[in-house]
This record gives structure tokens, sequence and C-alpha cells, in this order.
């Protein structure tokens, strides 16, 4: 299995300087973007009316949407735990811990740095390694692609999706069967392979990814863990369906899952906290799409936001609390590890 490398070379000043730069650019990007999404959200969303309509709800659906949304993550700790059994017998309730804390970093931090929280948790907590921690991530998000390009194709019969959406979804899915070829390949193949294979040298934190995804690669836990990420996908429907209900929206099921699908796609790429703007700018297309009014669709999508995010930074902050963890602290601790290894050479 690979391990961390204890010598790393310093960066120099350019380097660092323009990681830094480029790092800000995208900050400054996201941020805008999000932006613009929300405004055009609130442009004619008649939020006087919001709470009217909350007060309206069904909140015996309410309560099963916000229990379905935190009880879905348990899918994804087993199937944490799964990758992982090859490697490492991890506790359930570390990888929990873990996934808890990183989408509680996810709803207050931007560029979804909470990928990178988790993965370093689960190392502390654990003798599993951080490489480890990280090739097992990049598998699940690999398997959570597949699963949702195929859930996207089946959307493709229900409806009309907006165009920005429908060529979004083929660009994604052409980048994941390509980036899926690659590091299934690596997975299956030796070292040597890869390199004969693209006539080139890799750093030494790439060549330690593909030792450890060649090892995940080879345990029937492999499969299971695909077939438990196909549940964890289709289970995220629970929670949007159940405040379908609860707001006594005229839209058939089908936005629902539709909805779901489009969430999940346009959260792959870096994104402001909490996916603001975005969220909601895609959840009330959908909305419109299949006829619903504008500004009732903009309302919802504020009212769903709040019901999906809330009791998740409610978990992540108890989450936090009961590690007794900074998240300061643990966000700085996180990213330099995550720098140290990619320095290693």
């Amino acid at each position: 299995m690979g391990v961390l490398s204890t010598q790393v070379a310093p960066l120099s000043p350019a380097v660092e300087r323009n990681r830094k730069i480029r790092s800000w650019a995208i900050l400054i990007l996201t941020n805008v973007i999000s932006l613009i999404c929300m405004a055009w959200v609130l442009n004619g969303a008649g939020l006087q009316h919001i709470w009217g309509e909350v007060r309206h709800m069904r909140w015996k659906w309410v309560a099963i949407a916000m229990t379905c949304n935190l009880a879905v993550y348990l899918l994804q700790g087993w199937r944490w735990k799964l990758l992982l059994a090859p490697v490492e017998r991890v506790r359930f309730a570390h990888t929990m811990q873990a996934i808890y804390v990183g989408m509680f970093s996810n709803e207050v931090l931007p560029l979804r740095a909470g990928e990178l929280i988790r993965c370093f948790m689960l190392s502390k907590a654990s003798d599993l390694p951080l490489s480890v921690a990280f090739a097992s991530a990049l598998i699940e998000r690999l398997f959570d692609g597949v699963w949702l390009m195929a859930c996207f194709f089946y959307c493709l019969h229900m409806g009309r999706l907006p165009v920005v959406l429908l060529n979004g979804g083929y660009i994604l899915g052409v980048m994941i069967v390509l980036v899926s070829a690659i590091l299934g390949y690596a997975m299956f193949a030796k070292k040597q392979s890869l390199d004969l294979f693209f006539g080139m040298a890799w750093p030494r934190w790439f060549n330690t990814l593909i030792e450890d995804l060649h090892l995940i690669g080879h345990s029937r836990y492999l499969y299971f863990s695909f077939f438990v990420s196909g549940l964890f996908i289709v289970s995220q429907l629970l929670p949007i369906y159940a405040l379908v209900i609860a707001n006594r929206l005229a839209v058939p099921w089908t936005a629902s899952f539709i909805m779901m699908v489009l969430l999940r796609l346009s959260s792959i790429v870096p994104q402001a906290p909490g996916n603001l703007g975005s969220f909601q700018w895609v959840t009330a297309r959908t909305l419109i799409m299949f006829g619903l009014a504008a500004g009732h669709a903009k309302r919802f999508s504020l009212i769903l936001w709040a019901v999906v995010t809330i009791p998740m930074i409610v978990a992540g902050f108890v989450a936090l609390a009961l590690a007794g963890i900074n998240m300061t602290h643990l966000h700085r601790e996180a990213a330099a590890a995550a720098q140290d290894r990619k320095n290693s050479r």
C-alpha cells in the first residue's frame, strides 16, 4: 500500500504564488456565478408569500424529508467501509463521523473542502494511510459518476431538459467516461504497464495513488460498494420527493428524480459554500420545466435548500463537537497534509 513521504521539498516562491492566484481566481469565479444564480432566483420570487407557504406545509412530510436526507449518508458510510475493507477494517462509526463532518465543511467552506477533510479525519481516527483514504474517495466519486450518468440518460426520456443542463450533462459524461476508463485500468493493471501505456514518468504522489487503487481494485468488496453506490444515489430522491408532497406541488414524481440528478451533477464542479445559488437555480429551472409558476418554483428552491442544508449543518456540528476538533485547525491540517502528499517526490 502507498506510504506518505516525510521528506517534502519546499515550494519555490513563484510556484507558491501561482498556486495562490489560481485558488483565488477559482474562489472568486465560483462566488460570482453563485451570486448571479441567486439574483435570478430572487428576482420575481415573491418572497412575501414564502411564509404563508411554510405555514401550510405538511410538517410530517417535512420531518420525513429531513430524516431521509440525513439517513442516506449511512449508505455512503457503509460503502466507504466496504471499499477500505481489503486495506483496513475501519469502524462504521469513524466513517460516519468523517462523512458528517465533511458534509458540514462543504456547507460552510468553499470548493467542497469537505472531501479533503473527511479523508484526513478518517486517517487520523484509524491506522489508514491518508493516500488510501484519498484513493477510496476517488473511487467513490467515480462510482457516483457512473450511476449519475445512467440516471441522466434515463432523465432524457422523462422530459426536455434546459439546454445549459443538457450540454453540461453531456460534457460531464464524457469526462467521467474518460477518467473512469483510465483509473479503471489503473486499478487492475500493474504500475509498469500504466507507465508503458502512457510513455511517461509520473510524480511519486500519483504512483502512490495507483498502488492504492490497484490494492482496492482487486477486492470483491469493490463490486459490493458499486451496487451500494447505486442505492446511495437513488435514495437521494426521497428527501426531495417528500418535500414536494409537503408543499403540495402539482408535479409528477419524475420532477423530483430529474431534480435530484441535476443537483448532483451540478455539485461536481467547484461551488460556493452550501452550493448556494446554483442549488436554487437548478431546482427552480427544473420545476418551471414541469409547468410550475416561476415565482412558486423559486420559493420552493429556497425552502428545499433550507430543509436539506440546515439539518446537515447541525449533524456535522454535533459530529465535530463529539470529535473535539476545531474546524479551522482541521481544515488547515488537512490542506497541509494533502499538499505534503502532493509535493512528495
